[in-house]
Order: structure tokens, then sequence, then C-alpha cells
């Protein structure tokens, strides 16, 4: 999924291989990785808050992971915490998922797995908004100052295209997208290139 901008993403893990491995993989897919492999240093960056979500190891000694998982919740509610393990067992799974992560995965956890459960977070916590959605709000944006500045009503709007007053209202929400037939009735009708709905983007 192709997303406006990188998500920063901390990985905490005791394995410099495993370290090197995701921050290449979410690396490669736009994010902006930070990895550790010293656990204590992960509530600190928490702290400053430049984390929205984090990849944190939970395999034995688990008391201790345990523990800084819950850390890290109390010091951000919001974080998003995604726990890998070599070590899986039910007991443990119940734990992490009460204290609060999102996802227990076991290791070897393969790429595609960790991609998809990254982009899962991204959507259901709605960490980062991607491209398709930011150029409709974009679009929304500029067609609705256009309006505006001309003094236009929706309904005036709709009866110059033929498009509903439905239809212009969800493009100017930003809740749909807009078609090139659509946005050419609109600048036709609003007396602009349309070229003015893409500049600067």
């Amino acid at each position: 999924m192709a997303y406006a901008e990188g998500l920063n993403i901390l990985v905490v893990d005791p394995e410099e291989s495993v370290v090197l491995e995701y921050k290449e993989l979410l690396g490669d897919a736009g994010h902006h990785v930070q990895a550790t492999t010293e656990v204590a240093l992960a509530v600190e960056e928490v702290k400053n808050g430049r984390f929205p979500l984090v990849v944190l190891d939970v395999s034995p000694p688990v008391e201790e992971r345990l523990e800084l998982l819950a850390k890290l919740r109390a010091t951000d509610s919001d974080i998003c915490v995604i726990t890998t393990t070599a070590a899986p067992d039910a007991a443990t799974a119940v734990r992490v998922l009460k204290i609060g992560a999102l996802d227990y995965l076991s290791k070897p956890v393969p790429p595609e797995e960790l991609q998809h459960v990254v982009d899962q977070a991204i959507r259901e916590k709605g960490l980062l908004v991607d491209l398709e959605t930011r150029l409709n709000q974009v679009l929304g944006e500029r067609l609705r100052a256009l309006r505006n500045g001309l003094g236009l009503t929706l309904k005036q709007v709709a009866n110059r295209t033929g498009l509903s007053v439905s239809l212009i209202s969800q493009i100017e929400l930003g809740k749909s997208a807009a078609s090139l037939s659509t946005l050419h009735k609109l600048s036709t009708a609003l007396q602009v290139k349309l070229t003015y709905f893409f500049e600067t983007l």
C-alpha cells in the first residue's frame, strides 16, 4: 500500500540479525525505522513521542518484556505495539493482548506477514493517510475553496454541472473520488482550468 509519507517505527529486538531484517523490510516499504537491541532504550524513545508504532520482541525473559510492554502502553496509551516471540505460548499471548498489543507473532516472522500486520495497524489505528485518501482530501478542499470564493451554493454548482448535490458534497468532504469527467464538468462550470485541481500535487 502506498502512503503519503512513511511512518516512524521503533523496532526493539535483542537479535541483531532480526533488527537489520525488519529495518530493511519496513524501510523498503517507505517507513522511517529506528531499531535497537537495547530494550531499556524503548521507553525513552516512546516518551519522546516520535514512534506511533513499535515492533517489540517478548521472547523470554517474558516477565521483563511484559513489564516493558506495560510501560510503553502507560507512557503512551495510543501507541500501537506489535509483539514477536521465539517461544510462543497461549498464556503469554493472552497476557500480551490484554496489555494492549495489536498482535502476537511467532518468529521467524515471514516478511509478508509483518508487512500485512503493519498495514493493518496503519488502517485500523489511522496512523497514516494513504495517497488516494490524501488526494481526495486535497481535491475536495480546492473545490470547496473555489465554490465558496465564487459565492456559489452546492445546488448552484449542481445545476451548472448536471451532477448531484450529494456527489459534489461527497467530493468536497474527500469521501468520494472524482473521475476526470466529473472534474472536467466542475472546472468548466467554475471557469478554471482542469489543472487547478492538481497544481503542486
